[in-house]
């Protein structure tokens, strides 16, 4: 009898954290020649699990659901869309994303998924974390699971593009290509993130905690260039801040509990982003609320 995919890929002894922080070139060769047998084990692995909920739009706010249905039916309702982000900072927006009461079955998908026993990479590339996992298809290693990946492309194509294109118009054209991590701040563990600017032309960033789920500390700090001002900011459970990749920012040391987030990027082809710019002059409603029919590339910026 031949053996699962799910099973053959549970037995794969992952590379060492040592070595994959070294870039080992035994490492790359790892994710590889696995890659196949991985989306493959993916797939089974969903199919296996009968207690998964769907991952669906009714995850998202109520208020945020309702707007974008609307402006992806008549772009020139969008205005309905940015009145829900509030400027908490220059050239910063948060608003409640995700609705906190349905958040635990998003939660619950990517536990089970990080005890699948399926080898995952974690997004080493950021202040070497060691939990969390990458989810765009082109990291190796990532979470390829088919209705996650809908949902994923969900959340940047109906959401996440023409909200950036809104707020950010100069990013518009370096928003072709999307790439997603999950992160998780542990105290005593991955703790911090000293202050950096993104490799993205626009960041989204998805305080994952549910109801209850404290932590003290992992405040993020925004960093104003022009004023040389820090503002300092909290996330309440399932909100979302979104800012340009060339906002400095920095995470600060998480002092109790655990903080958990999805992080999405925007960036043009092979990795291009916006420097010194001048923002495109009459887009239109219409023109922001649509999907580039660009191909993915399989540049990744870590």
């Amino acid at each position: 009898m031949s053996t699962s995919s799910l099973a053959k890929a549970r037995a794969l002894a992952l590379p060492s954290r040592d070595a994959m922080l070294a870039r080992a070139p035994s490492v790359q060769a790892f994710w590889d020649d696995n890659r196949e047998l991985l989306a493959s084990a993916w797939q089974e692995w969903e199919q296996s699990e009968q207690t998964l909920q769907p991952l669906t739009e009714l995850l998202l706010d109520s208020k945020l659901q309702a707007a974008v249905e609307q402006a992806w039916q008549n772009p020139i309702t969008e205005s309905e869309v940015k009145n829900l982000w509030q400027e908490v900072a220059p050239g910063v927006y948060t608003t409640q994303f995700f609705d906190p009461e349905r958040l635990a079955d998003l939660r619950d998908y990517l536990a089970k998924a990080a005890d699948s026993g399926i080898p995952v990479r974690p997004p080493y590339g950021i202040a070497l974390n060691r939990f969390g996992a990458m989810l765009d298809e082109r990291s190796e290693g990532y979470l390829a699971a088919p209705s996650f990946q809908a949902f994923y492309q969900t959340l940047m194509d109906r959401y996440m593009r023409p909200v950036a294109r809104m707020l950010f118009p100069d990013i518009t054209g370096y928003d072709t290509q999307t790439f997603g991590f999950s992160i998780d701040y542990q105290t005593g563990v991955d703790t911090s993130l000293r202050l950096h600017t993104d490799a993205s032309a626009a960041t989204l960033n998805i305080n994952m905690n549910l109801p209850g789920e404290e932590f003290t500390g992992s405040e993020v700090d925004f960093y104003d260039r022009q004023t040389g001002a820090i503002k300092r900011l909290s996330f309440a459970p399932g909100t979302a801040m979104i800012h340009r990749g060339s906002v400095a920012h920095a995470a600060q040391p998480i002092t109790s509990g655990e903080r958990s987030n999805l992080v999405f990027w925007l960036y043009g082809d092979r990795m291009q982003i916006p420097r010194n710019i001048t923002p495109i002059e009459g887009l239109t409603a219409a023109e922001r609320w649509t999907v580039p029919n660009a191909v993915k590339d399989t540049f990744a910026p870590f």
